[in-house]
């Protein structure tokens, strides 16, 4: 992920810890919270979990040995899967600069920023309903909040979430945010 990772732990409907995984897990253990909280991935929406057994130390051990690998080749992050291309593909891949790897590494960075804004919108759309659904998903108004989201609608959205707990509003909206501009 190109941004700073990083989450928010919740004890009921109360934010209790936000930032880095690290900075949230040592937080939590500092505060001796170790039932009852649920922790999401402000990125994606999706629950996360950590190991808060042990010392500050042996805790931050386990977070930042469980964090993603930095890009690197092969510590780069290069990963390879089988691509089935008709042959005038490759044949066109192949006479690229770089060759076939280099020539589709391009191609998919060009799509990826020319869909950049939709491309965002999405990934916040689908990262509070994730949330939304986990957190707030017997809420009043929850199934047509969600709908407002995906139709793209922030005024409708912001008030049907308008009555719900404080802190996991505010959650939402920010995690939201980028659905609406």
């Amino acid at each position: 992920m190109e941004e700073r990772e990083t989450c928010t732990a919740f004890h009921g409907g109360r934010k209790v810890a936000s930032g880095s995984r690290l900075e949230v897990a040592l937080a939590l253990k500092q505060q001796g919270r170790d039932e009852n909280i649920l922790i999401f991935d402000d990125a994606t929406g999706r629950q996360i979990d950590f190991d808060l057994s042990g010392t500050a130390e042996q805790v931050a051990a386990r977070v930042l040995a469980a964090a993603p690998r930095a890009p690197g080749r092969p510590k780069l992050g290069v990963v390879a899967r089988e691509v089935t291309l008709l042959p005038r593909h490759w044949e066109w891949l192949n006479r690229q600069p770089g060759g076939a790897s280099a020539a589709l590494r391009r191609l998919v960075d060009a799509a990826r920023n020319d869909a950049g804004g939709r491309e965002h919108a999405r990934q916040a759309q689908e990262a509070a309903d994730r949330f939304m659904m986990a957190m707030l998903g017997d809420q009043a108004g929850y199934e047509e909040a969600s709908r407002a989201l995906y139709a793209g609608d922030g005024k409708r959205f912001r008030e049907l979430i308008s009555g719900w707990p404080a802190d996991l509003k505010d959650h939402v909206e920010r995690l939201a945010g980028p659905a609406f501009t």
